[in-house]
């Protein structure tokens, strides 16, 4: 289901609490809004839509891809950004890391590892940050 998008920035500056595998429609409404957004909208945190786990999901080149606690173990070569987001209106500097490493569960709660570059690892670095009620 399409959900609304948050703008609160007091409800968005909260820390998330870790998904369940009970959470999984909260994941599934995630992706929907994520498409139904995809114009405008390149990722998504739970919190933006209203509910406070730390559910992520982005595009990983063309495809969607969900990831259930997210956490960035490693990350190399810090840049500037200008970055903007769906919940929020203008533009921010921030800083990113070229490289990173994730850890985080999949759709059936399956641990995995993985290391993204360039874009995708901005992308991820953003949607985290609003897990951890980080707003830029």
């Amino acid at each position: 289901m399409v959900r609304q998008i948050i703008h609160d920035p007091l409800f968005l500056a909260q820390k998330s609490e870790p998904a369940l595998l009970s959470d999984s429609q909260i994941a599934a409404d995630l992706m929907d809004t994520l498409l139904a957004n995809r114009d405008s909208c390149i990722g998504l945190a739970a919190n933006m839509i209203g509910v406070k786990k730390r559910i992520i999901v982005f595009f990983n080149g063309p495809l969607p891809m969900v990831m259930f606690n997210p956490a960035i173990l490693r990350k190399h070569d810090a840049y500037q950004a200008e970055e903007g987001c769906l919940s929020l209106t203008g533009f921010r500097k921030t800083t990113r890391w070229q490289e990173i490493t994730v850890s985080w569960q999949d759709r059936k709660f399956r641990k995995q590892t993985g290391t993204f570059k360039g874009y995708t690892a901005q992308i991820i670095q953003h949607e985290v940050d609003h897990c951890d009620g980080i707003l830029i």
